[in-house]
Protein backbone atom coordinates (compact mmCIF):
# COMPACT_ATOMS: atom_id res chain seq x y z
CA UNK A 1 0.00 0.00 0.00
CA UNK A 2 1.31 3.37 -0.81
CA UNK A 3 1.92 5.49 2.02
CA UNK A 4 -0.83 8.78 2.09
CA UNK A 5 0.60 12.62 2.78
CA UNK A 6 -0.16 12.64 5.98
CA UNK A 7 1.14 10.97 9.33
CA UNK A 8 0.48 9.39 12.64
CA UNK A 9 1.40 12.91 14.06
CA UNK A 10 -0.73 14.78 12.23
CA UNK A 11 -3.76 12.67 13.15
CA UNK A 12 -3.02 12.89 16.50
CA UNK A 13 -2.84 16.70 16.73
CA UNK A 14 -5.41 17.42 14.62
CA UNK A 15 -8.16 15.21 15.72
CA UNK A 16 -10.00 16.05 19.12
CA UNK A 17 -9.44 13.72 22.50
CA UNK A 18 -12.56 11.95 22.52
CA UNK A 19 -12.36 10.73 18.52
CA UNK A 20 -9.25 9.83 18.91
CA UNK A 21 -9.38 7.57 21.55
CA UNK A 22 -12.27 6.07 20.21
CA UNK A 23 -10.49 5.44 16.44
CA UNK A 24 -7.54 3.75 18.94
CA UNK A 25 -9.89 1.52 20.12
CA UNK A 26 -11.31 0.47 16.70
CA UNK A 27 -7.94 -0.07 15.09
CA UNK A 28 -6.24 -2.11 18.12
CA UNK A 29 -9.68 -4.41 18.31
CA UNK A 30 -9.32 -5.18 14.61
CA UNK A 31 -12.71 -3.30 13.41
CA UNK A 32 -10.64 -1.83 10.37
CA UNK A 33 -11.18 -4.41 7.69
CA UNK A 34 -11.26 -5.28 3.62
CA UNK A 35 -9.12 -2.13 3.30
CA UNK A 36 -8.61 -1.41 -0.46
CA UNK A 37 -6.00 1.29 -2.05
CA UNK A 38 -7.91 3.27 -4.89
CA UNK A 39 -6.48 6.06 -6.78
CA UNK A 40 -4.91 8.49 -4.05
CA UNK A 41 -7.43 7.32 -1.84
CA UNK A 42 -8.61 4.54 0.55
CA UNK A 43 -11.44 2.34 1.58
CA UNK A 44 -12.87 -0.12 3.79
CA UNK A 45 -14.89 -1.65 6.22
CA UNK A 46 -15.07 -0.55 10.11
CA UNK A 47 -17.27 -2.17 12.23
CA UNK A 48 -19.07 -0.16 14.27
CA UNK A 49 -23.00 -1.06 15.92
CA UNK A 50 -23.04 -1.99 12.55
CA UNK A 51 -20.37 -2.33 8.96
CA UNK A 52 -20.00 1.07 8.11
CA UNK A 53 -18.28 2.21 4.55
CA UNK A 54 -15.36 4.52 4.84
CA UNK A 55 -13.07 6.42 2.27
CA UNK A 56 -10.26 9.04 3.02
CA UNK A 57 -8.21 10.68 0.82
CA UNK A 58 -4.63 10.16 0.42
CA UNK A 59 -3.46 13.96 0.64
CA UNK A 60 -5.87 14.77 3.67
CA UNK A 61 -7.34 11.85 6.24
CA UNK A 62 -10.56 14.92 7.36
CA UNK A 63 -10.92 14.85 3.40
CA UNK A 64 -13.25 11.55 3.93
CA UNK A 65 -16.47 9.91 3.65
CA UNK A 66 -18.72 7.20 6.34
CA UNK A 67 -21.83 5.63 6.38
CA UNK A 68 -22.33 6.46 9.65
CA UNK A 69 -24.97 9.04 11.02
CA UNK A 70 -22.17 11.44 11.30
CA UNK A 71 -20.25 10.92 8.16
CA UNK A 72 -23.98 11.01 6.65
CA UNK A 73 -24.22 14.56 8.09
CA UNK A 74 -21.03 15.41 6.66
CA UNK A 75 -19.03 15.33 10.11
CA UNK A 76 -16.33 13.92 11.22
CA UNK A 77 -16.15 10.46 12.59
CA UNK A 78 -13.88 7.98 14.49
CA UNK A 79 -14.08 5.35 11.90
CA UNK A 80 -12.54 7.93 9.22
CA UNK A 81 -9.99 8.28 11.83
CA UNK A 82 -9.33 4.76 12.45
CA UNK A 83 -8.86 3.89 8.90
CA UNK A 84 -6.34 6.92 8.79
CA UNK A 85 -4.70 5.69 11.35
CA UNK A 86 -4.27 1.89 9.84
CA UNK A 87 -3.19 3.50 6.29
CA UNK A 88 -0.40 5.19 8.30
CA UNK A 89 0.68 1.77 9.95
CA UNK A 90 -0.05 -0.24 7.40
CA UNK A 91 -2.14 -2.20 9.40
CA UNK A 92 0.78 -2.45 12.07
CA UNK A 93 0.54 -2.65 15.60
CA UNK A 94 0.54 0.77 17.35
CA UNK A 95 3.70 1.10 20.01
CA UNK A 96 3.17 2.61 23.13
CA UNK A 97 4.26 6.22 22.16
CA UNK A 98 1.86 6.00 18.81
CA UNK A 99 -1.08 6.03 21.74
CA UNK A 100 0.02 8.72 23.84
CA UNK A 101 -1.62 12.01 23.51
CA UNK A 102 -0.81 15.41 24.28
CA UNK A 103 -3.78 17.63 24.18
CA UNK A 104 -2.89 19.40 27.80
CA UNK A 105 0.68 20.54 28.52
CA UNK A 106 1.92 18.58 31.79
CA UNK A 107 5.10 19.41 34.05
CA UNK A 108 7.41 16.65 33.44
CA UNK A 109 8.30 16.40 36.94
CA UNK A 110 12.13 15.57 35.75
CA UNK A 111 15.19 18.24 36.60
CA UNK A 112 17.49 19.08 33.97
CA UNK A 113 18.66 21.26 30.60
CA UNK A 114 18.75 21.13 27.19
CA UNK A 115 22.02 20.78 25.55
CA UNK A 116 22.65 24.02 22.90
CA UNK A 117 21.80 21.80 20.34
CA UNK A 118 18.41 20.36 21.77
CA UNK A 119 17.35 23.61 22.86
CA UNK A 120 17.98 25.01 19.69
CA UNK A 121 15.94 22.61 18.12
CA UNK A 122 13.16 22.92 20.47
CA UNK A 123 12.85 26.24 19.86
CA UNK A 124 12.74 25.53 15.92
CA UNK A 125 9.84 23.70 16.62
CA UNK A 126 7.82 25.38 18.69
CA UNK A 127 8.07 28.70 16.19
CA UNK A 128 7.05 25.72 13.49
CA UNK A 129 3.54 24.87 15.78
CA UNK A 130 3.20 28.65 16.09
CA UNK A 131 2.51 28.74 11.95
CA UNK A 132 -0.82 26.92 13.00
CA UNK A 133 -1.41 29.54 15.43
CA UNK A 134 -2.48 32.17 12.32
CA UNK A 135 -4.54 35.10 11.62
CA UNK A 136 -8.18 34.35 10.32
CA UNK A 137 -9.19 36.21 7.17
CA UNK A 138 -11.05 33.73 5.36
CA UNK A 139 -14.68 33.47 4.45
CA UNK A 140 -17.42 31.58 7.27
CA UNK A 141 -17.14 28.49 5.63
CA UNK A 142 -13.75 27.93 6.52
CA UNK A 143 -14.06 28.65 9.83
CA UNK A 144 -14.50 25.66 11.67
CA UNK A 145 -10.77 24.34 9.42
CA UNK A 146 -9.30 27.29 11.11
CA UNK A 147 -10.51 26.37 14.45
CA UNK A 148 -8.61 22.91 13.98
CA UNK A 149 -5.78 24.50 12.44
CA UNK A 150 -5.67 26.59 16.33
CA UNK A 151 -5.86 23.58 18.30
CA UNK A 152 -3.44 21.57 16.30
CA UNK A 153 -0.86 24.22 17.18
CA UNK A 154 -1.81 24.40 20.69
CA UNK A 155 -2.15 20.44 21.06
CA UNK A 156 1.82 20.25 18.96
CA UNK A 157 3.05 22.60 21.52
CA UNK A 158 1.55 20.77 24.45
CA UNK A 159 3.90 17.88 23.41
CA UNK A 160 6.83 19.55 23.32
CA UNK A 161 6.15 21.28 26.81
CA UNK A 162 5.26 17.90 28.35
CA UNK A 163 8.55 16.52 27.67
CA UNK A 164 10.54 19.36 28.65
CA UNK A 165 13.40 18.92 32.03
CA UNK A 166 12.41 21.10 34.75
CA UNK A 167 14.76 23.96 35.20
CA UNK A 168 14.75 28.02 34.77
CA UNK A 169 15.99 27.02 31.10
CA UNK A 170 12.59 25.45 30.58
CA UNK A 171 10.51 28.03 32.40
CA UNK A 172 12.10 30.67 30.80
CA UNK A 173 11.07 28.72 27.39
CA UNK A 174 7.38 28.88 28.93
CA UNK A 175 6.61 32.56 29.64
CA UNK A 176 8.04 33.22 25.71
CA UNK A 177 5.87 30.90 24.43
CA UNK A 178 3.14 32.22 26.63
CA UNK A 179 4.10 36.57 25.61
CA UNK A 180 4.22 34.70 21.74
CA UNK A 181 1.07 33.54 22.12
CA UNK A 182 -0.60 36.87 23.71
CA UNK A 183 0.40 38.77 20.82
CA UNK A 184 -0.64 36.34 18.69
CA UNK A 185 -4.68 36.73 20.27
CA UNK A 186 -3.56 40.86 20.69
CA UNK A 187 -1.77 42.34 17.46
CA UNK A 188 -1.45 39.36 15.27
CA UNK A 189 -5.18 38.72 14.06
CA UNK A 190 -5.90 35.30 15.65
CA UNK A 191 -9.86 35.01 16.30
CA UNK A 192 -9.99 33.05 19.27
CA UNK A 193 -13.84 32.94 19.57
CA UNK A 194 -13.48 29.29 21.03
CA UNK A 195 -11.27 30.17 23.63
CA UNK A 196 -8.84 27.36 22.39
CA UNK A 197 -5.85 29.61 22.54
CA UNK A 198 -6.60 31.64 25.50
CA UNK A 199 -7.27 28.06 27.22
CA UNK A 200 -4.13 26.79 26.32
CA UNK A 201 -2.18 29.99 27.97
CA UNK A 202 -3.57 29.64 31.19
CA UNK A 203 -2.87 26.20 30.84
CA UNK A 204 0.76 27.10 30.46
CA UNK A 205 0.32 28.92 33.27
CA UNK A 206 -0.68 25.72 35.55
CA UNK A 207 2.52 24.47 33.91
CA UNK A 208 5.01 26.95 35.15
CA UNK A 209 3.49 27.12 38.79
CA UNK A 210 4.28 23.43 39.05
CA UNK A 211 7.74 24.34 37.77
CA UNK A 212 7.82 26.91 40.79
CA UNK A 213 6.96 24.21 43.25
CA UNK A 214 9.19 22.09 42.14
CA UNK A 215 12.58 24.50 41.56
CA UNK A 216 11.36 27.77 43.32
CA UNK A 217 14.43 29.33 41.49
CA UNK A 218 12.15 29.30 38.04
CA UNK A 219 10.40 32.17 39.97
CA UNK A 220 12.53 34.44 38.90
CA UNK A 221 11.78 34.06 34.89
CA UNK A 222 8.47 35.70 35.87
CA UNK A 223 10.25 39.13 35.75
CA UNK A 224 9.45 38.88 32.04
CA UNK A 225 6.46 39.31 32.68
CA UNK A 226 6.17 42.64 34.56
CA UNK A 227 4.58 46.14 32.66
CA UNK A 228 3.21 43.56 30.40
CA UNK A 229 0.05 43.91 28.96
CA UNK A 230 -1.58 41.09 28.13
CA UNK A 231 -5.01 40.06 26.95
CA UNK A 232 -6.92 38.86 29.88
CA UNK A 233 -4.23 38.99 32.60
CA UNK A 234 -3.32 35.54 32.94
CA UNK A 235 0.05 36.95 34.74
CA UNK A 236 -1.19 38.40 37.50
CA UNK A 237 -1.10 34.79 39.47
CA UNK A 238 2.46 34.40 38.48
CA UNK A 239 3.20 38.22 39.37
CA UNK A 240 1.33 37.92 42.35
CA UNK A 241 3.74 34.91 43.45
CA UNK A 242 6.84 37.16 42.41
CA UNK A 243 5.82 39.90 44.59
CA UNK A 244 4.93 37.73 47.76
CA UNK A 245 8.76 36.13 47.09
CA UNK A 246 10.40 39.39 47.05
CA UNK A 247 8.57 40.80 50.11
CA UNK A 248 9.66 37.28 52.29
CA UNK A 249 13.08 38.57 51.58
CA UNK A 250 12.72 41.83 52.68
Amino acid sequence: MNPPDFTLDKIKFGTDKRTLEKAFKLYVDGKVIQVKEGIRSYGATVLGTQPYKVSVEARRYDYADCTCYLGQNDDFCKHMVALAIYVVKNGEPLTDEDKKIYHTPTCSEQFGELTPDELRETKKTISYCMRYIKPYHGPSRLWFSYQNSLAEGCNRLAKIVSELPVSMQTADLLVSVMLRLDRKLTDGGVDDSDGTVGGFIEELVRVLFECIKIEPKCIKTVEKLRNQSTCFDWEEPLLDILENKENSCK
